[in-house]
């Protein structure tokens, strides 16, 4: 019965079986030692010549990353810097040799490694990733959980777009076209309308982005969440605080020594409640720090500008996180709910982590005719989004929500600088492979 390396060192003397890739190799005249590696560590085996010649041939013409299966006993030898133990090989199994020349190494550029992605995905950094990903998920959902939410599967074939009509992957259905969804957002508030009172998502959208910057790709995970019976925007901004101290929480207890020995950065539990900025202040804050905003980001920020803020944040607040409040509407969606005192204000925000967007949030629309027109003025067609105005016939209630890219936030985490990094399989415009 195999078992796994990070248990053997409760088998001194034993008869063991580990299944593995071959780490390294390392033969000598008369004895060779090899490293296994597993998901969850590495081990020595050490063959000696003349007591097992036949296993001596047989390791004479192994690749590293050949998959083998080894049974032997576990010996103590405290000049082993693995664990202080060896195993001595009854049998050696190849269950499947590697090729002589592998593809990538740990200094191969980024393209060879997306290439080769399930042979990068081997090391135990990138495999420490995915482990620290579903951590956090878990934890994600612990909290919904606790707190009542539902959780939901929306459409990712649509008939009409989901946001608007830019960065759209248009698809053939069957004698129609359909698109690919860029958020699961109208239907979140379809679940505000059926009654679900807070619903969560996690879950792939689409965006025909042409971007190759560090921070974009076509296809992503998306994690939503929207909440009914709000008063107003700020809820959704407590929620979502509350939320991400849990998660943060979570992750520093179970990999925060784990993440700074790898990573060398620290997870820090934020402080509730986080700052926030409201958007005509962030302009004048960074215009002491000598930053235009450029004329195409008017309304908005620029990267550099949400990297200048996060710096005056942590100086100013010793915080990570910011909101970035009270967005103008010609830069928010239609369905953004508008400020009462000033109507070109929409009450929605943005959240920033060490420099980057990870959040947009707001509160929504909910009265019908206020929403029509609104859709009017930015351009839309009520018909084409006819089944998504119907959700507001017939009493729906206040609600508000977010969306957060995860592949974002597990690289602020991490103080890495790619999505590619800590995306399970990267799709970009040139990449649709593997």
């Amino acid at each position: 019965m195999r078992t796994l390396i990070r248990n053997l060192k409760s088998m001194v003397n034993q008869k063991v079986e580990v299944n593995g890739w071959l780490h390294s190799i390392r033969p000598l005249k008369n004895i060779a030692f090899l490293v296994i590696r597993d998901y969850s560590g590495l081990v020595q085996v050490t063959v000696v010549k003349k007591e097992r010649p036949d296993l001596f041939n047989i390791i004479s013409g192994l690749c590293k990353e050949s998959a083998l299966k080894i049974l032997g006993t576990l010996n103590h030898n405290s000049e082993v810097k693995m664990g202080g133990f060896e195993i001595i090989p009854d049998a050696i199994e190849i269950i499947n040799s590697a090729e002589p020349e592998l593809p990538i190494d740990e200094n191969s550029d980024q393209s060879s490694r997306m290439d080769w992605r399930y042979l990068d995905l081997r090391s135990p950094k990138n495999f420490l990733i995915f482990k620290i990903q579903t951590a956090v998920e878990q934890a994600m959902r612990e909290f919904w959980i606790k707190n009542d939410f539902i959780e939901i599967h929306s459409p990712k074939l649509m008939g009409t777009p989901s946001e608007s009509g830019a960065e759209l992957f248009e698809v053939s259905y069957f004698k129609n076209k359909a698109y690919l969804a860029q958020s699961p957002q109208f239907y979140k508030q379809m679940a505000m309308a059926a009654g679900f009172d807070k619903v969560f998502e996690i879950g792939p959208v689409f965006r025909a982005n042409p971007s190759f910057t560090s921070r974009h790709d076509t296809e992503f995970t998306s994690v939503d969440v929207e909440a009914s019976w709000i008063e107003s925007h700020y809820d959704v901004m407590k929620l979502e605080e509350e939320w991400l101290q849990y998660i943060l929480s979570r992750i520093s207890r179970e990999y925060g020594e784990e993440i700074e020995k790898t990573f060398g950065v620290k997870v820090v539990i934020p402080v509730l409640p986080f700052p926030k900025i409201k958007m005509n202040e962030a302009y004048d804050i960074l215009k002491k720090m000598e930053h235009i905003i450029p004329s195409e980001y008017a309304g908005d920020l620029d990267p550099e500008g949400e990297k200048l803020l996060c710096e005056y944040v942590q100086k100013e607040y010793g915080h990570e996180f910011v909101f970035i409040t009270d967005y103008p509407i010609h830069v928010r969606p239609f369905y953004h709910m508008r400020q009462e005192e000033n109507p070109n204000i929409t009450k929605s925000f943005d959240l920033l982590w060490k420099g980057l967007e990870v959040t947009t949030g707001a509160q929504r629309e909910h009265r019908y005719e206020n929403l029509k027109m609104q859709a009017v003025e930015k351009g839309i067609s009520t018909e084409s989004i006819s089944y998504y105005l119907d959700f507001f016939k017939f009493g729906m209630p206040t609600h508000g929500g977010f969306g957060f890219g995860l592949t974002r936030m597990l690289m602020i985490m991490l103080g890495l600088k790619n999505v590619r990094e800590v995306t399970y399989v990267y799709r970009g415009p040139k990449r649709l492979t593997p």
